[in-house]
């Protein structure tokens, strides 16, 4: 699948885009960034006081345009043909 990255997850990974296989959800997604490219990611994702029952994931990931928050979170299934963004959280104000 293609994972696109924006933004500050940009510079964390240092790719604009990677291709990953065998991975089959989006908690595995995130555990194969964490272990291949940088833990920050995860870190950044899942590690911070915003993330909890209500909001499992500080960002957003989008899988073929759809909101994972709207799907199965980080149970979302996700296949080779994939095409998935991964945001970081909004700022303004």
């Amino acid at each position: 699948m293609k994972v696109m990255f924006y933004a500050t997850f940009r510079e964390i990974i240092g790719r604009r885009k990677v291709e990953v296989h065998g991975v089959r959800t989006v908690r595995e997604l995130i555990d194969y960034l964490a272990e291949h490219y940088t833990p920050e990611i995860k870190k950044q994702l899942l590690g911070t006081p915003r993330v909890g029952p209500d909001k499992p994931i500080d960002g957003m990931v989008l899988v073929n345009g759809h909101n994972v928050f709207h799907l199965k979170g980080l149970d979302t299934e996700l296949s080779e043909e994939d095409v998935v963004h991964i945001f970081p959280p909004a700022g303004g104000g």
